[in-house]
């Protein structure tokens, strides 16, 4: 053993032998190995981590911030989900809870949030092998090595875990061998200004804004009923809080739409439709159209808003379009769906590396970046991906996609598959990363003719009969090149490649 290895204590491989800077380092066989995995957040992937932890008989703690489990979900319990129960339902979870007598729901029908916590979430999280380790209130505030800083380096891999954790008003500190962050971003959402910064102007009038997606048609039907409401944003959610909308205008006339996006085309906002692989996320955007063709709601594309004012009890909407200054005023409320992004302040003792535009894991980046991709299809990736410079640390779900859209459970479930296997020891089942999400259909056209091709996300076209998210996938599919196309399996020559050299990495 070289010397920069060397240690009285014994030694197990995480990953590959050897030894230096660039590859898998050593983990001892110490005290540390008898301490749980500390999993952050109680949602769908955080359930799931710690369902396929009792899978490998591991031990875990929980950690919810919210007082019941999957507390970001409940807050849009009345929202349908695109996406059928079969890509919603963890298999080690599945597994856990037929032991226990519990029947899967119909793999086709479309649950709300609320169906999905009270039919699935809420049954994983009172099994006995679950329950006893999970804590409610519970919110992670810092994370450090224990008796080291960020700065130190030498030694800190043999080092255990510290969770500092705020429970019932209380600062708790808790040790943990490995860490799986599957906190989400929900409840960290963007501001509406489009510089993406928290404007003081914003939060004086933080009282008629809502940051989500509303129940426009039930608890907040008075919030929005005849009233004239501001919707921002061209994502899922503000779609969703647009049909909403204007199913309460039917029955309320006077209820007044305006929408405002920041793409020049809102056709851009339509989706795969028909083309889309799953059917309801292809419906919104459908209805979405047809709504707009209707002249239902007013539209503004290409709109930055600058400033918020007050007038009298109204607000006064400032913007920037096509180089001209526009104000719309009377605004009673406004409802903000400019996505989120990930809390990672909590992390600053910990060495993560993370994609500066995208606050994603860094890997994930070229996978994901709604700069370049514009189908969202994302290959399958595992625990290779998500590594983090700090060993043993995760982040995974939607967190570890930071502000990019397009995050779908089933891609969750499959990295703490990958990740858990690793962290027990299962190195040949963490490399196996199988996923099949669907299409969404905006990355290619239907035609009867195979020569036919859509504009792609990467400038180039590709062929209706490939399978492909990008011209450079295309081609890389068509060519029989995997090492290179954002949708091909990365061969191992490839990763020598610079993640610039292409726009699909």
């Amino acid at each position: 053993m070289s010397e920069c290895c060397s240690s009285s204590a014994q030694l197990v491989p995480i990953m590959q032998t050897g030894c230096g800077c660039g590859v898998t380092q050593l983990l001892p066989l110490d005290d540390n190995r008898r301490l749980p995995v500390a999993i952050i957040g109680g949602g769908p992937v955080g359930l799931a981590a710690a369902a396929h932890l009792v899978s490998k008989g591991e031990s875990f703690v929980l950690f919810e911030a919210a007082s019941e489990v999957a507390g970001n979900i409940q807050s849009w319990s009345h929202v349908r989900l695109f996406s059928p129960w079969k890509y919603n339902i963890d298999k080690a979870a599945k597994e856990l809870l037929e032991v226990h007598g519990w029947k899967a729901p119909s793999d086709d029908e479309h649950p709300t949030g609320g169906e999905l916590v009270e039919k699935y979430l809420d049954p994983l999280s009172k099994l006995s092998s679950i329950k006893p380790n999970i804590h409610y209130n519970a919110k992670v505030v810092a994370i450090s090595r224990k008796g080291l800083s960020k700065v130190k380096t030498y030694g800190r891999e043999k080092l255990p875990f510290v969770l500092r954790v705020k429970k019932d008003d209380k600062q708790i500190a808790f040790e943990a061998k490995a860490v799986i962050d599957a906190s989400g971003t929900w409840s960290n959402p963007n501001p509406s200004n489009s510089e993406g910064v928290w404007t003081e102007e914003e939060r004086l009038v933080n009282s008629q804004i809502f940051y989500g997606i509303p129940d426009v048609l039930d608890k907040d039907r008075v919030r929005y009923s005849r009233k004239k409401v501001l919707v921002v944003g061209s994502g899922h959610s503000a779609v969703n809080a647009l049909l909403d909308l204007e199913r309460l205008q039917h029955e309320e006339p006077e209820t007044n739409i305006i929408w405002v996006i920041r793409k020049s085309n809102v056709k851009e906002v339509y989706g795969g439709q028909e083309n889309d692989g799953l059917r309801e996320r292809g419906v919104l955007g459908v209805r979405l159209q047809k709504l707009v063709e209707a002249g239902k709601l007013r539209v503004y594309t290409s709109f930055n808003i600058v400033s918020f004012n007050k007038d009298a009890d109204k607000i006064i909407v400032t913007g920037r379009s096509n180089d001209q200054t526009i104000r719309i005023e009377g605004i009673d409320e406004i409802i903000t769906s400019t996505g989120s992004r990930p809390d990672i302040n909590f992390l600053r003792e910990v060495r993560i590396d993370l994609d500066p535009a995208l606050e994603s894991v860094d890997a994930l980046a070229q996978l994901i970046d709604p700069n370049i991709h514009s189908c969202g299809t994302v290959r399958p990736h595992g625990e290779r991906e998500l590594r983090q410079p700090e060993q043993n640390f995760y982040i995974v779900g939607s967190k570890s996609y930071g502000r990019a859209p397009t995050f779908l459970l089933a891609t969750g479930y499959e990295q703490v598959r990958s990740v858990v296997a690793a962290l027990t020891g299962d190195f040949e089942e963490a490399e196996k990363v199988e996923l099949e999400l669907p299409e969404t259909g905006v990355c290619s056209i239907s035609s009867s003719s195979s020569s036919v091709a859509a504009e792609s996300c990467c400038g180039g076209s590709v062929p209706v009969d490939v399978d492909a998210c990008c011209a450079a996938d295309a081609n890389a599919k068509t060519s029989g090149n995997y090492g290179c196309g954002c949708g091909t399996a990365l061969a191992e020559t490839a990763k020598s490649i610079s993640k610039n050299s292409s726009c699909c990495g």
